[in-house]
């Protein structure tokens, strides 16, 4: 993988969902080193931490068209211009799918799905005027391999990846490329909430040691693989749904 030097970002304009959480935070820096500039979007007040230079902040639900629009907006009144999406605003839910309500099927549904849906739809005519765009999903292990309790979690994960695929058929004429990228567990906050809210030592050795490389990732590596896919560094990967799992798949 290039440095952030070479790889063709300066000067970028990116939106950023789910831009508060350790990974989307940590995929604002990148950007930023990378010389991009950026629009941070989140529900979470704590994405106001991230305003500064080349950094402008929206609050809002990314599963609405109204905070698409805005982003978009933003980015185009603030730094001139959109170049890549990142897609990363996301819930999870552990539980089989008999126990799971319609409420919560619908909710996580809206997060993770039409959050992409809307941010995709509002962006791609801006995207299409450019010569260097790129949208960068993010998809799951979950959305690959059936695991236990993640059955509406699993479907959206599955749901972002064919989503993925078919933007990349369609605008690959127009030299918009579309990826994912799909972690194995990352060493976030994200994983406490999934398995009971609190950080549980045992319960978090348990998720590294069913990785092959025997660990979780870090924040910091999932992002560099996005910006890398955001990058014209890997212009000639679309459709791409990238495993980043520490093998976990490969078994």
């Amino acid at each position: 993988m290039v440095s952030a030097m070479d790889d063709g970002l300066e000067g970028a304009v990116a939106i950023v969902t789910g831009a508060a959480g350790g990974i989307g935070s940590a995929v604002v820096r990148e950007l930023r080193d990378a010389g991009a500039r950026v629009v941070a979007e989140d529900l979470d007040p704590a994405v106001e931490a991230l305003e500064g230079d080349g950094v402008a902040v929206l609050r809002g639900d990314a599963a609405q068209a109204a905070t698409a629009c805005d982003a978009v907006r933003l980015a185009r009144d603030r730094f001139g211009g959109l170049d890549v999406v990142v897609n990363n605003a996301g819930r999870f839910l552990l539980k089989p799918i008999v126990d799971t309500s319609d409420d919560e099927w619908d909710a996580l549904m809206t997060t993770n799905v039409r959050s992409v849906f809307v941010h995709c739809r509002e962006a791609l005519p801006h995207l299409i005027a450019g010569d260097r765009a790129a949208i960068v999903n993010v998809c799951s292990i979950s959305g690959v391999v059936g695991l236990p309790a993640q059955g509406a979690y699993s479907a959206t994960k599955g749901a972002i990846a064919q989503i993925t695929r078919q933007l990349a058929i369609e605008h690959a004429e127009d030299g918009v490329r579309v990826n994912a990228v799909a972690p194995g567990a990352v060493d976030t906050s994200f994983v406490d909430k999934a398995v009971g809210g609190e950080p549980d030592p045992q319960r978090r050795a348990q998720i590294a040691a069913a990785h092959p490389l025997g660990r979780m990732a870090t924040p910091e590596e999932i992002a560099r693989m996005m910006v890398f896919l955001a990058s014209p560094a890997s212009g000639f990967v679309t459709g791409a749904i990238v495993m980043a799992d520490g093998g976990y798949t490969a078994r």
